[in-house]
């Protein structure tokens, strides 16, 4: 059956496992045979990355299509306001074109792992965080958002992909869940189309324990969820 690997990604280090210029890369970290990425998490960028052994299961977290919605923690330059989080919820325009809306909230400083190295902050200039969540993959698109509303992004966390969420891993840790596929009765269908279905699709149905565990890892969850279908057009 097919399984994932939830991996809190340190800062520094590439979303692939080979690197000709010998940086840091998921080798480090992942030492199971036949798990890939299910997209990518920029190398100054922090937080939940998911690795499958299975191609169909990569495909439906990964690909565009399947718009599955991605949370992050942002830290920024300059104390964020209502009015630029109302510009990000309607979305703002960038080079490649406007954004779809997305969902921001002001929130409090998060309690996590001091970043290594250090992000660089002006003494003179306070800093504020925010919660970002997207159905979209565009190259550095956080910053990209963050910057063009004013508030240049000095510190990037994901924190869930999904159903899947970052939880309680430290920089490096991981833990793997078994996925059982279980095709729905019908596709779904709804005012929110292939992106209600997505998020449906790949939601837990009921979890249990299981004594496995992998890395650093805490005991890993079994993950019951079906296999995403495509809707119909």
């Amino acid at each position: 059956m097919p399984q994932i690997i939830l991996l809190n990604k340190p800062y520094g280090v590439l979303s692939q496992f080979t690197d000709d210029g010998g940086r840091p890369t998921l080798a480090d970290h992942i030492q199971r045979k036949g798990f890939y990425a299910a997209g990518r998490l920029d190398f100054d960028s922090e937080g939940l990355l998911l690795l499958t052994d299975d191609g169909t299961l990569q495909h439906q977290i990964s690909h565009p299509r399947q718009k599955l919605p991605k949370t992050y923690w942002v830290q920024v330059e300059g104390e964020i306001g209502e009015d630029a989080l109302a510009q990000l919820r309607r979305g703002v325009q960038l080079k490649d074109g406007p954004t779809a809306p997305a969902k921001a909230k002001r929130l409090a400083e998060p309690g996590v792992w001091p970043r290594v190295p250090p992000v660089r902050e002006r003494k003179t200039i306070p800093t504020s965080w925010l919660e970002l969540t997207i159905r979209e993959g565009r190259n550095r698109q956080v910053r990209r958002m963050t910057a063009a509303v004013g508030y240049p992004t000095l510190r990037l966390i994901r924190v869930a992909i999904g159903s899947w969420k970052l939880g309680n891993l430290q920089p490096g840790e991981q833990r793997i869940e078994q996925v059982f596929a279980a095709p729905p009765d019908k596709p779904r269908r709804g005012p929110g189309g292939a992106a209600d279905a997505a998020e449906h699709a790949l939601s837990p149905l009921s979890y249990r324990g299981d004594q496995s565990s992998l890395g650093h890892s805490p005991l890993s969850r079994v993950k019951f969820a079906p296999f995403l279908w495509p809707s119909s057009s």
